[in-house]
């Protein structure tokens, strides 16, 4: 099993169209083979002194069962499609993937 956060930062004022072009996405990716989990995050204020609050970044948080499952999901035509639909509103990425230690 492996284990994705995408840090996606998405221009001023476009965290909710962003959030809504994602979300119509996410039935589709959950029945991918190989989809454990898969869902966007959004930071809040724990209090805690060393967080790093930043309300134009979503985490998307994904766990797969494979590389190669990973692999064919970044392929799908509904992948390319959402690409397509959020390269506008997006100002940077940031993946990690990450197999446990």
């Amino acid at each position: 099993m492996i284990s994705v956060l995408a840090s996606i930062r998405v221009k001023q004022g476009q965290r909710s169209a962003f959030l809504d072009v994602f979300k119509a996405n996410i039935q589709k990716v959950r029945e991918e083979a190989g989809c454990i989990e898969y869902f966007p995050a959004v930071d809040i204020d724990s209090g805690l002194p060393v967080q790093c609050l930043d309300p134009n970044v979503i985490t998307i948080v994904e766990k797969w069962q494979s590389l190669e499952a990973l692999t064919a999901h970044l392929a799908t035509p509904h992948m390319l499609a959402y690409r397509e639909n959020v390269k506008d509103m997006v100002e940077d990425l940031c993946l990690k993937v990450l197999q446990q230690a």
